[in-house]
């Protein structure tokens, strides 16, 4: 059985901010989804976005682009 993929977890400040780089992912055709913030992160936000390791470089130069601030946790 192989191991699961290395993903990269994005946590905000607001929902507003969480909601706003899952459409940046999408119109970057970034694969991430959104999902519920890891306790560990002490996150002001209850969501997050997960996308695969690979792909993490190109969210957080995109989110950097429109100004998104996020904190990014390894999962």
């Amino acid at each position: 059985m192989s191991a699961p993929p290395e993903t990269r977890t994005f946590t905000f400040e607001t929902t507003h901010h969480a909601m706003w780089a899952e459409d940046v992912a999408r119109e970057q055709s970034i694969p991430a989804e959104v999902v519920p913030a890891p306790p560990a992160a002490d996150a002001k936000c209850g969501l997050a976005l997960r996308t695969p390791e690979p792909q993490a470089d190109r969210l957080a130069s995109a989110l950097d682009q429109e100004g998104i601030v996020y904190r990014l946790l390894v999962s």
